[in-house]
């Protein structure tokens, strides 16, 4: 039997578990304060968390700034990816992201990183450009893309 995934947006109490996935999910983490300064200071700042079972397994963090969304990041811990959870995850946040006034939605994503373009464009995500050396370990490229909402 499948457990249930649920949303709900994101607490102090979860920067633990959302570290964990950082750290497993992306070569350069954000940090403890940086999760910080987005729920405590960022007003602009909206963190989805996905549950299994009261576990945190994944997240989205949008920021909405006028009608307009951008997704500054979105991770699933490594042994939920690949079963249609990210489809659920970014789907639940361009909901959110409408609900809350957004029209737009735009996010940066690794030229490299064909898996996550493939879930993006399956939304309707086009490409808007490229932002030259965006990523600071490797000064990879990124992608920007846009969808309406």
């Amino acid at each position: 039997m499948k457990s249930l995934v649920t949303f709900r947006f994101m607490e102090m109490k979860d920067i633990d578990q959302i570290l964990l996935i950082e750290r497993l999910s992306f070569t350069i983490p954000w940090s403890r304060e940086a999760f910080y300064n987005e729920l405590t200071h960022n007003q602009y700042a909206r963190y989805l968390v996905m549950e299994e079972e009261e576990s945190i397994i994944g997240y989205c963090g949008l920021w909405i700034v006028l009608d307009e969304a951008h997704v500054t990041n979105i991770a699933l811990l490594p042994e939920y990816r690949g079963k249609g959870l990210g489809t659920g995850l970014l789907r639940k946040a361009m909901i959110e992201a409408k609900e809350l006034g957004a029209l737009t939605m735009t996010l940066e994503v690794r030229v490299s990183n064909h898996v996550a373009q493939s879930l993006y464009r399956k939304f309707g995500f086009k490409n808007g450009g490229i932002r030259k050396n965006y990523y600071s370990d490797n000064q990879e490229d990124a992608l920007v893309m846009w969808v309406k909402l």
